[in-house]
């Protein structure tokens, strides 16, 4: 369990910095085309693959912190079993959710890459690149789920999500 955790969150840490390149791109891109008049053939598609694997990549890790954003006007009122009963489901739902995309994500990604699609851009990039962030992705945030759910034994989660008032 402790492995899941420390990957989901060096997968977190690498989506950050993933999120901090985009914004670096984006600027770089915003300068060079409205200040030298000179804009770049690379910026709006490697930021866009880098916010597509950063948001991915982060997902297990945001779990794991208990930030994802949360309902719980209606939660909070019931007592400590229900709530904790609302938490097992949410992470159930969760969990097939995850598997679901997994697999589907997974036939999206092969079927590109055993055809060598590419995205028709300027880098004309292979489009796997992109479509391999959604199994890996949501594979993290399964096993992270999983790892959620075995903690419920032990009283760890109260809710799924940081309270916002």
């Amino acid at each position: 369990m402790m492995l899941v955790t420390t990957i989901s969150r060096w997968a977190g840490v690498f989506g950050a910095c993933l999120l901090a390149a985009t914004g670096a791109m984006l600027t770089y891109e915003v300068v060079a085309r409205y200040f030298f008049v000179k804009p770049t053939i690379w910026a709006a598609e490697l930021s866009q693959l880098c916010l597509i694997w950063g948001c991915l990549l982060a997902m297990a890790w945001v779990l794991n912190m208990r930030r994802h954003i949360t309902v719980n006007a209606v939660t909070d009122l019931l007592p400590p079993a229900a709530q904790r009963l609302c938490v097992v489901l949410s992470m159930l739902a969760v969990i097939v959710f995850s598997v679901i995309v997994t697999i589907w994500g997974w036939d999206i990604f092969h079927d590109s890459f055993v055809r060598g699609r590419t995205t028709g851009s300027l880098l004309d990039l292979p489009s796997w690149v992109a479509e391999l962030s959604v199994p890996v992705g949501f594979t993290l945030l399964t096993a992270q789920a999983l790892v959620e759910l075995a903690s419920l034994r032990h009283g760890d989660i109260a809710s799924l999500g940081s309270s916002h008032e």
